[in-house]
């Protein structure tokens, strides 16, 4: 049943906005800041705490402090909480922090209330940065509603089907070029049990707003469904709804891996590297590993674009990138840092210095142009390129949306939504209701939404 309730004023609703992104923080698992405030030649950034940022870090001091001057002062933290200590800071527009480390979900959220300090200027001042180099579909997804641009990337990808090319190989089956999802589903049946111990795919089952409602809602979107429709009316209990989590659900259910309701990102990652699982529709970053030096999978995986039914293309879209906190006193350094920091010279850098298969890649069109980087990652390069960019952050489905995104609705409320609807979603998978009460719950869950904006 809807629940009943009158709209709320917009500056009400900007003000349950900015608290829906603060909520988390009431429980956040709180760090220090880390080296002295920012201000003269040094600058503050708080950033995610994954391997290509903390090379990052080593290699700041060397090189960019080095040939500018700027001191840049590290706050290093997982995910959760980097994304806690980023909403208190940039909310407050306390100043503590002039950079941080934002996704393509929070940049025009950020923006659109104020807390970001656009960098048009900036890319119109600094021909050497090429900001026509950086592939369109970022550049969209970090610009706001008001045309300007407000983010960098540091690194980007979308989704893609992995595969075993020696299993297909030994039962005779050939990976379409542009699979759909029911070619995945019957190409899962016939790998299932190949091997002893073979799972036919590996999906994500794992709740969470960025787990299993990821790689579901490119299927939902492929098979015709959205959260809300142009006028935001919930759409969660729509057939195309219905049928694609049956889908997915099914699928998983009968020939994916064994403890799917837990299986995230992670999990899959290791079922597919220990030879557990025979496909896997995930992150195009997860290439990088299967190919990597040592691992028992390099050279025998394949890759294929995202499954489709009634789009074109299906991938997601993410980035890691910089914003610069609209409070900053420190505007110019930051720049000069986030420049820097998402570079071909830094590219570069961290190709003769680490390894290419470092590099932060799926971001820029002359990585895809450089010998040595299309060397090391000959296997998947080309492949996670089509796949950014071939997505469609504004127009993913086949009707209007009231937001941007495509694997998450652009609106601060998804993460709560997102994450509800998952766990109702995760319990299909282990067994504990039906597609039909996981939907019926959920489809409560975003009519609540619904009221706030309706009308819009």
């Amino acid at each position: 049943m809807r629940t009943q309730s009158r709209r709320r004023p917009r500056a009400m609703l900007a003000a349950a906005a900015a608290g829906t992104l603060l909520a988390p923080l009431l429980s956040g698992c709180w760090v220090g800041a880390g080296g002295a405030g920012s201000g003269g030649d040094a600058i503050n950034v708080l950033m995610v705490n994954n391997p290509q940022m903390t090379e990052l870090q080593k290699l700041t001091a060397a090189h960019f402090t080095k040939s500018t001057g700027i001191k840049v002062n590290f706050t290093v933290l997982p995910e959760n909480d980097v994304r806690d200590k980023i909403s208190q800071d940039f909310a407050n527009q306390a100043g503590q922090y002039d950079v941080a480390t934002l996704s393509n979900y929070e940049i025009p959220i950020y923006a659109r209330n104020g807390w970001l300090h656009a960098m048009d200027s900036y890319v119109a001042g600094d021909p050497a940065y090429d900001e026509q180099d950086v592939l369109k579909p970022m550049r969209e997804s970090l610009t706001a509603d008001d045309g300007k641009l407000y983010g960098q990337p540091f690194y980007g990808e979308s989704s893609f089907l992995m595969y075993r090319k020696d299993v297909f190989a030994q039962q005779g089956l050939t990976m379409p070029a542009h699979p759909t999802w029911q070619q995945i589903a019957d190409l899962a049946a016939r790998v299932d049990g190949a091997r002893p111990g073979l799972k036919g795919i590996c999906l994500r089952g794992l709740p969470g707003w960025g787990e299993v409602m990821a790689p579901l809602t490119t299927v939902v979107n492929t098979f015709g469904g959205t959260w809300f429709d142009k006028g935001w009316k919930a759409r969660l209990d729509s057939p195309e709804w219905k049928r694609a989590t049956r889908f997915y659900v099914d699928l998983v259910r009968e020939h994916g891996e064994s403890g799917a309701a837990q299986s995230g990102f992670a999990e899959c990652l290791n079922n597919m590297t220990q030879g557990k699982v025979a496909m896997w529709y995930d992150a195009t970053s997860a290439a990088g590993s299967l190919e990597a030096a040592g691992s028992p999978v390099k050279g025998k995986v394949g890759y294929a674009p995202a499954p489709v039914e009634r789009t074109e293309s299906s991938g997601w879209l993410y980035t890691w990138a910089w914003g610069i906190q609209k409070a900053s006193r420190n505007t110019d350094k930051a720049w000069k840092f986030v420049s820097w920091a998402s570079s071909k010279e830094y590219e570069q850098l961290v190709g003769d210095t680490v390894g290419w298969s470092n590099v932060p890649a799926g971001k820029r069109a002359s990585t895809y142009a450089n010998p040595a980087y299309v060397k090391e990652a000959a296997a998947f390069q080309q492949m996670t390129r089509a796949a950014i960019e071939g997505a469609r952050p504004k127009d993913p489905g086949v009707q209007p949306r009231p937001a941007p995104g495509i694997q998450f609705v652009g609106i601060p409320e998804f993460t709560d939504l997102g994450t509800k609807v998952s766990q109702e979603i995760s319990a299909a998978i282990a067994g504990r209701q039906s597609v039909e009460s996981a939907l019926r719950k959920s489809q409560q869950l975003a009519e609540r939404i619904s009221e706030e904006y309706e009308g819009r």
